[in-house]
């Protein structure tokens, strides 16, 4: 069995990886970044969110000999011209602070009228392997912003996009529901056949 190491110590995504393999018929082992606490977190400073992934992907990959898979995402804004885009979780200038981007963002979008709120997650997941080989696919989630927040699951902006199609915002679905149209769930499942065909 081979071991994948996934660039994160978020819990939640290393099962959420974990459970889209499985479901593949992937067999491999998989662990987080918290399983080699000596290797520091990579510094994003990529331009795209292809870029973040690969990154840490390969950081992960040469550290510690192993294929490694990392992810980058953010929401876009179409009104904004893309932001916060790789920019989404520090958007109030404090790193991970959801409720502070969120209040800033919706401050910077009161005076837009529900039909120009158009926005949506994108993600980037890279496959990076200790040779230097990298492939990278992403995923993506569109709908609009609601005017203020609903919902009290996931994270980030979920409490404000309204995925197309739906009537409630991201933090209204249920986790199973939201994986199975999220951006980060799309990129990995198109990570699959990646994995498959370079990692075995």
């Amino acid at each position: 069995m081979t071991r994948l190491i996934l660039a994160t110590r978020n819990a939640g995504k290393v099962t959420e990886l974990h459970a889209i393999l499985s479901e593949a018929g992937l067999g491999h082992e998989l662990v987080g970044a918290d399983a080699y606490p000596e290797i520091p977190d990579v510094k994003e400073t990529g331009v795209t969110f292809a870029e973040n992934a690969l990154l840490k992907a390969h950081a992960l990959a040469r550290a510690t000999g192993l294929p490694a898979v990392a992810d980058d995402s953010g929401l876009c804004v179409d009104v904004l011209g893309g932001a916060p885009g790789i920019f989404s979780a520090r958007w109030s200038g404090r790193h991970g602070d959801d409720e502070a981007n969120l209040d800033l963002l919706l401050a910077q979008l009161s005076d837009i009228a529900p039909e120009h709120r158009a926005a949506g997650f994108a993600c980037a997941a890279a496959l990076a392997l200790p040779d230097g080989t990298e492939r990278v696919v992403e995923g993506h989630l569109r709908g609009t912003l609601r005017l203020a927040p609903a919902g009290g699951n996931g994270f980030g902006y979920d409490p404000i996009l309204q995925p197309e199609g739906l009537d409630r915002t991201c933090a209204e679905l249920t986790p199973a529901e939201k994986n199975a149209i999220s951006h980060r769930g799309k990129a990995f499942r198109a990570l699959v056949p990646v994995v498959r065909e370079l990692v075995g």
